[in-house]
């Protein structure tokens, strides 16, 4: 059995790790630390765990194989500065604190960074994983084979609209009800944080790739899941396209390709993504879509940890969507 600890328990990405590990056949859980909730039921602010006799720590157990981190932009790194941890703890970090090449050296650890579509070998091997951004996730599946090929020729324009659990559990002017419901927003179009882990897949897939990826991010007026549409021009028939998708993807079990339109009610509460793909005269239309707080953040911390441990990829996180 696995030994895990999180620590940052009570916000959304926690929740949702808790709530996988709770069914994980390969995990014991040792520590949920939380400094404003300590003493308090987990259930008690996950309410969707009420009756989990289980109570989170003010401070976290570092004696442990797999310690999550589940805390703000900024936090991983202060807290790996001010304790010691074991070197035989596994991390894996769902900040973006080392995301980037140029971050991913703490001290004697190094981190990968944890898309297993891209870095499942070196996954495997890892000792401290940064798991991906939820927009990143949803756009670099859609391309991957596109880059993989060199067939990237010009710029890419891409659209994604996620859910209001993407903005975390602190209260803002955009999160509150009477402002989301009904309404959809742009926010830091040209300028997200997570293009920058994106454009260094690409250009690990395909060096010398130096066209933009003009990224216009919107707030939806729904909880959970990321819409991304993509359009490129291309040379490429219809045909070459999809026979490289389904070639890239044929041995990765969260991935599917669809050939109908999709839609998000597909993948919210699982760690699948899905694509579909059209070509309209020159230019390649990519939708893609996951459940931002699963394939977005915990599943996929789930997934990693299941290869950092050599377990099967897809243990614990079989998840059905919540279709109706």
């Amino acid at each position: 059995m696995i030994k895990v600890g999180i620590v940052g328990g009570a916000g959304y990405t926690a929740g949702e790790l808790i709530r996988i590990l709770v069914n994980h056949p390969e995990v014991e859980r040792t520590s949920i630390a939380s400094t404003s909730n300590a003493g308090q039921l987990v259930g008690s602010i996950h309410q969707d765990l009420l009756g989990l006799d289980l109570k989170f720590d003010e401070q976290p157990n570092l004696e442990v194989d797999m310690l999550f981190l589940c805390m703000g932009h900024g936090k991983s790194l202060e807290f790996l500065n001010k304790h010691t941890i074991p070197a035989s703890t596994k991390i894996i970090d769902l900040s973006n604190d080392f995301r980037l090449r140029a971050d991913q050296k703490q001290g004697d650890r190094k981190f990968i960074y944890g898309l297993p579509e891209v870095n499942k070998e070196a996954i495997q091997k890892a000792s401290n994983v940064a798991n991906p951004g939820c927009f990143a996730t949803a756009i670099q599946e859609a391309l991957l084979p596109l880059a993989a090929n060199g067939w990237l020729e010009n710029e890419v324009h891409i659209h994604a609209l996620t859910g209001s659990t993407g903005a975390g559990q602190s209260l803002s002017a955009t999160t509150h009800f009477t402002w989301r419901h009904d309404n959809v927003s742009v926010y830091k179009a040209f300028t997200h944080q997570h293009l920058g882990e994106i454009g260094e897949t690409v250009v690990q897939l395909q060096p010398g790739f130096k066209e933009e990826l003009s990224f216009i991010p919107l707030r939806g007026n729904f909880t959970r899941g990321i819409f991304a549409t993509l359009y490129t021009k291309t040379s490429k028939s219809f045909e070459e396209i999809k026979s490289a998708y389904r070639k890239y993807f044929e041995e990765q079990p969260f991935v599917f390709i669809s050939d109908e339109a999709i839609h998000l009610k597909q993948v919210v509460n699982t760690n699948n993504v899905l694509l579909h793909l059209e070509k309209i005269g020159d230019k390649l239309l990519i939708t893609s879509i996951i459940d931002n707080l699963v394939k977005g953040a915990s599943g996929q911390a789930v997934q990693n940890m299941n290869l950092m441990f050599g377990l099967k990829e897809t243990t614990g996180i079989k998840l059905k969507a919540t279709f109706f």
